[in-house]
């Protein structure tokens, strides 16, 4: 066991509708302006004009190019979504620690449950990931790593993946890294095996903001394994830690440059898309949203929470699609390694309710709704998870 830490019926409409608003800037939400009917996140006035650093052929713009469609319904409580290369989805239900195979044509059945599981406020079973199988080892087979909050700390575990799929079964937890703090809230919970092999970990404050700029605390990091859960070879601060000063990351993704994007609940006034740096400090507790004071990166959006509340987040290309909890929406905002492009977009405002997680899989954006966690307010077939077919943009 690795241990590193200190201490352990809503009515919608038939049809998906895209709304797209002008920019606000940060100044205006600051200041507690009105806003325009459908907000959009804002883009720092400081950011550079974008400017291509990719050849014309890699900055792919992507679209959805129709409506969601039901994949499967009446999940309790969903947090993550994984899509297998046989297209079939595994689903991480956070109260019953429950890990749901995903089959087309059938209902959804319980792959199996993870009982390290202690449910209690925002925390559960969060985050499942599973290793790009080009990258993986053979003999070892596939295995399914989550995050799940337990009765002493935060941990990620992994289990292997048997059965063929339709049939698949876990089998039994071995610990990852265990130590990173947890409490009713902040838990963070994403966890994604970037472009480099390597197992990315998100954590949250767990309710004490000072840990987010202890380099030595788990908490309020984003940290950066092998998958057996050493640190990272380059790492930053020759620990897992790889960027710190967050308050609660929940979604991870990496647009096709290679560049590592982040989601950020804020406290009061603005959550955030960050484009992560190793060793990066992104500011909390002393800053919130953006910053000019040296040794503090500024994110690259920032929204009111009732706009966002981002959890999950995916990558096509250069777009970026951010699910929104109290936002209710995806957004859908085109990036480069210097900001934002264009005027983010808000992507079916009110229709799905609360979004809790985004994967893109090929040509296909996965969303996961948040309805029945105790803040939304549930319609008919709740929860579900959809699918949406994307298309290169203009």
């Amino acid at each position: 066991m690795k241990r590193f830490g200190p201490r352990g019926i809503r009515r919608r409409s038939a049809r998906p509708v895209l709304a797209v608003s002008a920019l606000v800037s940060s100044v205006v939400l600051i200041a507690g302006c009105a806003a325009p009917p459908e907000p959009v996140p804002t883009t720092p006035p400081s950011t550079p004009s974008p400017v291509a650093t990719t050849p014309v052929a890699d900055a792919t713009t992507w679209r959805p190019s129709g409506d969601p469609v039901d994949i499967a319904t009446q999940l309790e409580v969903p947090w993550s979504v994984v899509v297998m290369p046989d297209g079939t989805q595994l689903v991480s239900q956070r109260d019953t620690g429950d890990v749901l195979e995903v089959e087309p044509g059938a209902a959804p059945r319980v792959a199996g449950r993870i009982d390290l599981t202690a449910a209690v406020g925002e925390g559960g079973l969060l985050g499942i990931a599973v290793p790009d199988p080009a990258g993986s080892d053979e003999e070892e087979g596939t295995r399914l790593y989550a995050y799940v909050t337990t009765a002493d700390d935060n941990r990620v575990v992994r289990m292997s993946l048997e059965g063929e799929p339709g049939n698949r079964r876990l089998g039994d937890p071995e610990v990852v890294i265990d130590g990173i703090p947890r409490d009713r809230v902040h838990n963070g919970g994403r966890i994604a095996f970037g472009p480099d092999g390597l197992l990315y970990v998100a954590t949250g404050d767990a309710g004490d903001p000072d840990a987010a700029q202890d380099p030595d605390s788990l908490a309020g990091k984003i940290l950066r394994l092998t998958p057996d859960g050493d640190p990272a070879p380059g790492n930053p601060f020759d620990s897992p830690v790889y960027s710190l000063g967050h308050r609660n990351v929940q979604g991870m993704a990496w647009t096709q440059d290679g560049s590592l994007w982040a989601s950020e609940f804020g406290q009061d006034t603005f959550d955030e898309l960050n484009r992560i740096e190793p060793g990066g400090n992104y500011g909390w507790p002393v800053h919130e949203g953006m910053s000019d004071e040296p040794g503090y990166l500024s994110p690259v959006a920032i929204w009111t929470p009732d706009e966002a509340s981002p959890s999950g987040i995916a990558a096509r290309g250069s777009t970026v699609f951010v699910a929104g909890l109290r936002g209710e929406r995806v957004w859908q905002i085109d990036v480069t390694d210097a900001g934002v492009v264009g005027e983010p977009v808000a992507l079916w405002p009110g229709e799905l309710g609360r979004v809790r997680d985004a994967v893109v899989a090929g040509d296909e954006l996965w969303l996961l709704t948040g309805n029945t966690d105790g803040r939304g307010n549930a319609a008919a077939g709740d929860d579900r998870l959809v699918r949406v077919p994307l298309t290169p943009g203009a």
